[in-house]
């Protein structure tokens, strides 16, 4: 059975490493090995010295210990180390899902939250629930959930805070989001891979996995902790038989996390505060930036403040956002997305807040729209 493509990594397998202008990533800015272990008090010569063996496919307990202390109801017996982040989507569908089941996802969404979902239960069995734009930020209507859900509906699909919009609910939705789960008796797969990114104003909220044990939460270092490049993840599996299941199904893919990735990980998680802080005063500074940019384009862009995470979602008034974004990285090496890559419209651009360069990038952008004819895009 084929997949749907991967189109926002082929996107950025395409453009990532050759465009120096970049305004839709995803992630953090990140740091050396070497500044990340004299953060946590380790030297290179510890990194070295670690033997390069197999190891417990589901974490090592120190490691599994220091993730459960993320949360305020997780046991570390509930978290099950993963092989990359987008390895636990897999995993969770397989172990969860058959064929004919239906799954409600809150779209737009990263690819791998729609499509690994539809490759298991099939074809028409994914429906998306839209966010409704509002005047100034992104709403979820229950309703429009309630109105999707069937007899078949066996999960719903959300990450909070959200990429691309950086929605984050109030505590009085979530807690209604988890009521409707429970009395509908479907379980919630919760993507929070940037999860403690929240913007000032923004109430915080606790995890799924403190909330429910009808939930799946995936969690990891690339995005809040800006380590991508570790490729750290890790889901919160409440449920024995359903955590069993998915560890079976690790063993067909990854077996288990890599020495490298778990030493990195431990030394992170000492100072998961201060990477976490780092990053979120970062976000503000570009978030300041980027608003005054907007206020300067009223008639182009149509800004909505995200509440949380380190993306948002952006109206752009031009015919196609999809082709624009090529030839801006081929012409003029800036790199945007577009929202329908995640699901959305090809109005919609998003705008990556994480990375130390966003002022430059925004310079560069806006340097080329006094200068441009949109009407070629």
């Amino acid at each position: 059975m084929q997949i749907a493509p991967f189109e926002t990594e082929h996107f950025f397998a395409r453009y990532e490493f050759n465009t120096p202008w970049q305004l839709c990533n995803s992630d953090c800015e990140s740091l050396p090995i070497a500044e990340l272990l004299a953060m946590a008090g380790r030297s290179m010569d510890d990194f070295g010295s670690e033997r390069l063996v197999y190891t417990d496919s589901r974490g090592s307990p120190e490691l599994r210990q220091s993730i459960a202390g993320l949360y305020e109801n997780v046991d570390p017996g509930s978290v099950v180390l993963l092989g990359t982040p987008v390895e636990g989507i897999y995993l969770a569908a397989r172990a969860l899902l058959d064929p004919g089941d239906e799954v409600i996802v809150l779209s737009p969404a990263y690819d791998a939250l729609i499509n690994l979902f539809e490759h298991v239960v099939g074809p028409g069995c994914v429906k998306k629930w839209q966010f409704r734009a509002g005047s100034d930020g992104w709403e979820l209507d229950l309703g429009d959930l309630r109105d999707l859900k069937s007899e078949r509906t066996r999960l719903l699909v959300v990450n909070f805070p959200h990429n691309p919009t950086g929605f984050v609910p109030s505590p009085a939705v979530q807690k209604d989001l988890m009521r409707e789960a429970g009395d509908s008796g479907f379980l919630i797969f919760c993507d929070e891979m940037y999860y403690g990114l929240r913007n000032q104003g923004t109430p915080w909220i606790p995890s799924a996995a403190d909330l429910s044990t009808r939930s799946v939460v995936l969690s990891g270092l690339s995005k809040t902790y800006g380590l991508p490049g570790l490729r750290c993840g890790w889901l919160v599996v409440h449920d024995t038989d359903l955590r069993e299941s998915i560890v079976n199904w690790k063993f067909y893919t990854s077996i288990c996390p890599p020495v490298p990735t778990e030493f990195l990980a431990n030394a992170a998680l000492q100072v998961a505060e201060e990477l976490r802080s780092r990053n979120q005063a970062r976000i503000a500074r570009n978030l300041l930036i980027a608003e005054d940019f907007f206020s300067r384009w009223p008639q182009l862009f149509k800004w909505r403040r995200p509440l949380g995470g380190s993306t948002a979602l952006v109206g752009f008034d031009v015919h196609s956002v999809e082709k624009l974004s090529m030839r801006l990285a081929e012409q003029q090496g800036i790199l945007i997305q577009s929202a329908r890559m995640l699901g959305g419209d090809d109005q919609h651009m998003r705008l990556g807040l994480g990375r130390e360069d966003f002022p430059l990038a925004l310079e560069r952008f806006e340097d080329w729209l006094r200068k441009s004819d949109l009407d070629e895009g």
